[in-house]
């Protein structure tokens, strides 16, 4: 069954969604959002790929940037930062090209591989738009970092599109529902960009004015 467009939820909450579903509900339930060195420098490197013509082709590959995806079926939409296309035996058949294209989803992150699914996660998710897009299978995507300055190629594996599959349709019950979470402290917490809005620690401290009092004392 295909969500309608007003339902469809932006790509890049996965990632949040899978880091703290606190920090998704704060995000794209509360609209709220705040800026720290890590989220600046993440915008930097999309930046960056995002630089240069839209399209640009080299022979038996097609380079194109900030490309819009979307799919009714996972009630989905976002942006790709890199999508080549690659000639080859199969793949999708473009306006003007002759032969298959195979699509290959690229996506721009700051830092290294980290540990958790958040990133591979995101690419999933893309493959799965231009699959349904481009009426095509997508079975291999990438995750450039910039601190270590190479690809990481990820398997687009049945298992890793079922588990997002779940995670999405989660994620579309959580939106539904629209309450945000409650804060549990964690070892995220330090590196999330809205721990001063979600000040977790209010969890275990009853007295609000004791809390801000402390803090001011730390600054």
């Amino acid at each position: 069954m295909a969500y309608p467009e007003e339902a469809w939820l932006d790509i890049s909450g996965i990632q949040h969604f899978l880091f703290c579903r606190r920090q998704w509900a704060l995000i794209h339930l509360e609209q709220q959002w705040q800026e720290n060195l890590r989220t600046v420098e993440g915008q930097i490197v999309h930046e960056k790929c995002h630089d240069g013509h839209l399209r640009e082709s080299r022979g038996d590959l097609l380079v194109a940037r900030a490309l819009r995806i979307s799919s009714a079926m996972l009630g989905v939409s976002g942006v790709c930062d890199v999508v080549e296309f690659r000639r080859g035996k199969s793949g999708a058949q473009l306006h003007g090209r002759e032969g298959f294209w195979q699509p290959v989803p690229i996506e721009y992150k700051r830092g290294k591989p980290k540990e958790g699914l958040e990133d591979v996660a995101q690419l999933v998710v893309q493959a799965l738009c231009l699959s349904e897009m481009f009426c095509c299978e997508v079975p291999v995507g990438y995750l450039f970092y910039d601190e270590i300055h190479r690809r990481e190629k990820i398997e687009i594996t049945s298992a890793l599109q079922s588990e997002v599959r779940l995670t999405l349709e989660e994620m579309h019950r959580a939106f539904a529902r629209g309450v945000t979470p409650k804060g549990k402290a964690t070892k995220k917490c330090q590196s999330c960009s809205l721990k001063d809005l979600c000040l977790p620690k209010l969890e275990k401290i009853g007295d609000v004015s004791a809390y801000y009092a402390a803090a001011m004392k730390g600054a």
